[in-house]
């Protein structure tokens, strides 16, 4: 009997396999055959995994667009984790605090401190199609993206603490604030119902194809810019490096999204099921900022439908480029 090479089940690229390639391929034997004991869980796997109706002929063709090992996320992080250990070390300074209006300390305190509770849930729902995800290789790209959230959390709530220095009472009422003010409770309802998503497949598509572009670009990218123009700009570069995550979460979405509807056509409709089930839901969640922006600066108020139109389209564009049909009617 021949002995089997090291890596023999990626003798079929007929190369030397990458790093990546060899950290990540066939890591879970589950998807294919079940556990190896009978306990609860092989039921809830059963029925929220292998029959999910986001059906992967072979889960192992996806890839990575950028091939994410933990010494890659390490590598790639160092840069971003220095720039905003930078933008937070220059709001030290008592003087940018205290240069800050009542106004804008007061919004921060309604939309920033309660942010990191609407973020704990993205990272609980990546994590949870991390865990139930059918390949070794998409599970990967999940809990990378859940650890991506955790650190958007860690600086926020740093950022948090640094304004309880100069007033104590800044975000104490976070909680209160996630739970009953109308302006977070569209966004509650839309988290909490995707928190008790458990089909993988629905999970993965309400996250990262539905809410989370429209979420991503409505904080990191326009009430960072309006945190610019109200006095605040280590706030916006400190979202705008945040958002550098966002994008990865994006493309690695849209590569298994193209191949899901490349290897089976049937998908393309199910995944435009769950997106139209989800799409309104989400841009529920993010229009009543616009009471926000309007307080914060009239003429960005002004042009808020704007804004909110340029969600849409980019969800658009989004699901078109990962070869979806864009209409969500």
């Amino acid at each position: 009997m021949t002995p089997r090479k090291t890596y023999w089940h990626l003798e079929a690229l007929k190369r030397r396999p990458t790093d990546y390639e060899i950290a990540s391929s066939r890591l879970l034997y589950h998807p294919e055959r079940g556990f190896e004991v009978e306990v609860p869980a092989a039921t809830w796997y059963a029925r929220n995994q292998r029959s999910s109706p986001l059906t992967l002929p072979d889960p192992e063709r996806f890839s990575d667009p950028r091939e994410t090992t933990y010494t890659t996320y390490v590598r790639l992080q160092k840069d971003q984790e220095l720039a905003a250990y930078q933008a937070l070390e220059a709001m030290e300074e008592a003087a940018y605090d205290a240069s800050l209006s009542v106004s804008w300390t007061g919004i921060l305190s309604r939309v920033m401190a309660p942010l990191r509770y609407p973020l704990h849930g993205l990272q609980m729902i990546a994590a949870y199609v991390g865990q139930m995800a059918p390949s070794g290789k998409i599970a990967i790209a999940a809990l990378f993206q859940a650890g991506d959230e955790i650190r958007r959390v860690q600086r926020v709530a740093y950022r948090v603490r640094q304004l309880q220095e100069l007033r104590p009472s800044f975000g104490r009422d976070s909680r209160e604030v996630w739970e009953r003010d109308p302006l977070w409770q569209p966004m509650r309802k839309c988290v909490e119902r995707m928190l008790v998503t458990y089909d993988w497949g629905e999970a993965f598509v309400a996250l990262n194809a539905v809410l989370k572009p429209v979420f991503d670009e409505l904080f990191m990218i326009h009430f960072g810019e309006l945190a610019e123009r109200s006095g605040d700009p280590l706030l916006g570069r400190l979202f705008q490096g945040l958002n550098q995550d966002c994008q990865w979460h994006r493309e690695w979405t849209r590569t298994l999204l193209r191949l899901a509807i490349a290897d089976r056509p049937e998908n393309q409709g199910i995944v435009r099921g769950w997106i139209r089930r989800w799409h309104q839901e989400a841009l529920q969640a993010v229009a009543p900022f616009g009471s926000i922006f309007e307080e914060g600066d009239p003429t960005v108020g002004a042009r808020f439908a704007s804004v909110m139109a340029r969600l849409h389209t980019l969800c658009r564009e989004y699901w078109s480029s990962a070869g979806l049909s864009t209409s969500t009617e």
